[in-house]
C-alpha cells in the first residue's frame, strides 16, 4: 500500500528504534526523565524560547496554550479552516469556555487588515475581549501553505497593538522552515507560544513539544497533569524526538519534492484539479464525476491510500513515501480515471 494518507502514519526508522530502546529515563512528572529534559531544552534552543514542554500530541498543545494564554468567557481569533476548529472537537471551547471568532483566509493565511476589522470596539458589556491569536504553519486545509515572514510580522503587530497574545500551531513548523529558509526561531520570535509536533514529517510514533516563557511554561505544566497529559518513563518516546530533530529535519526538502512530482503527474491526468500547487508535503484535488470517498475507497482497492476532506481528496508525502512510490501511484491514478 502506497500510504498517501497522512504524515502521521510514518514508521519509526530502525535507527529512531535503537534511539528509544536505549533511552535513559525517569519519573516524568517529576522532572527526573533526563532524555525528556534534553527534548525539551532542544526544542526550547530550536526555537529562541526560554522553555519547552513535552506533551503527548499536538492537540493537546493547542488546548493547553489557548487556556494558559485566555479566560473563561474571551474570545480568541483564527483562521475558519484552521486545526483549531475544523479537528479538535471543540476543545477549547469545552475546556477555556472560549468564543472562537474565525477568519476568512486565502489557503489559510489572513492579513494584518482582517485581524484588524475583526476585533471588536472595546465598548463594554457587548463583546468578549479578545485576548489571542491563533496562527497555523504550514496551514493543513490551506494545503500546506506557508506564512510568509513579513506577513506574519504585519499581523502580529496588529494584535500586539490591540493587547492580544499570539500563538502558533506549529504542527508542521519545520517543513515551513525548510521551504521558506526562514529559521525556526524567527518564526517562533514573532508569537508567544509555538509547538511541534514530533509525529508528522520527522516521523516519531508520538509526541509534541510546546515552547514559551518560563513563566508560560509553569503555568502550562500545570494544565498538562490536570488534562491528563503527564507521564511516567516518559524517555522512550522522547527519544524518538531527539533523534528526529538531529537527523530528519533536512530531509523534509525529499517530501516537499515529492509533493511538487505528485501534484505535477496528478495535473496531466484528466478528470484531476489540483487545488493549488503545493508549497510544502501536501496536495489538494478534486476528482471531477466522483465525491471524494467515493474516489478514496476506489484507490485504495488498488493500493493507493489517499485522504477525503470534504469535497476534496488529500495527499501528504512524508519518510515513508519513495520518489518511485509517487510515479507509481500517478500511474494507477491514470488508470483508474481513464
Amino acid at each position: 500500500m502506497i500510504n498517501l494518507f497522512s504524515d502521521t502514519q510514518t514508521r519509526p526508522t530502525p535507527a529512531m528504534r535503537a534511539a528509544m530502546a536505549e533511552a535513559e529515563v525517569g519519573d516524568e512528572q517529576l522532572r527526573e526523565d533526563p532524555t525528556v529534559n534534553r527534548l525539551e531544552t532542544l526544542v526550547a534552543e530550536l526555537l529562541g524560547k526560554e522553555a519547552a514542554l513535552f506533551l503527548p500530541s499536538g492537540t493537546m498543545c493547542n488546548l493547553i496554550a489557548v487556556k494558559t494564554h485566555t479566560n473563561p468567557g474571551d474570545m480568541i481569533l483564527t483562521e475558519r479552516q484552521s486545526h483549531i476548529v475544523r479537528a479538535e472537537s471543540a476543545g477549547s471551547a469545552m475546556v477555556s469556555g472560549v468564543l472562537i471568532d474565525p477568519i476568512d483566509g486565502q489557503r489559510g493565511l489572513f492579513t494584518a487588515s482582517q485581524v484588524q476589522k475583526a476585533i471588536p470596539p472595546a465598548d463594554g458589556i457587548y463583546h468578549p475581549p479578545v485576548t489571542l491569536l491563533c496562527v497555523e504553519n504550514t496551514h493543513n486545509y490551506g494545503g500546506g501553505s506557508v506564512w510568509p515572514i513579513d506577513e506574519l510580522r504585519a499581523v502580529a503587530e496588529v494584535a500586539r497593538a490591540q493587547g492580544l497574545k499570539l500563538h502558533m500551531d506549529g504542527a508542521r513548523l519545520f517543513n515551513a522552515v525548510v521551504a521558506s529558509g526562514v529559521a525556526a526561531d524567527v518564526f517562533a520570535s514573532v508569537v508567544d507560544s509555538v509547538w511541534i509536533d514530533l509525529s508528522k514529517g520527522l516521523g516519531c510514533p508520538v509526541g509534541a513539544v510546546l515552547a514559551g516563557t518560563r513563566h508560560f511554561i509553569e503555568r502550562a505544566r500545570r494544565y498538562k497533569q490536570a488534562f491528563g497529559g503527564g507521564m511516567r518513563q516518559a524517555g522512550i518516546i522522547a527519544a524518538a524526538g531527539v533523534y528526529a530533530l538531529e537527523h530528519n529535519i533536512s530531509r523534509l526538502a525529499e517530501d516537499h519534492e515529492n509533493a511538487r512530482l505528485l501534484a505535477e503527474g496528478l495535473a496531466e491526468v484528466p478528470r484531476v484539479r489540483l487545488v493549488d500547487r503545493p508549497q510544502t508535503n501536501i496536495v489538494y484535488f478534486h476528482v471531477d464525476g466522483m465525491d471524494s470517498r467515493e474516489f478514496r475507497d476506489l484507490a485504495e482497492r488498488h493500493g493507493v491510500r489517499f485522504s477525503a476532506v470534504g469535497a476534496g481528496v488529500r495527499a501528504v508525502t512524508h519518510l515513508d513515501v519513495s520518489r518511485s512510490q509517487v510515479l507509481q501511484a500517478v500511474n494507477i491514478v491514470r488508470r483508474l480515471l481513464a
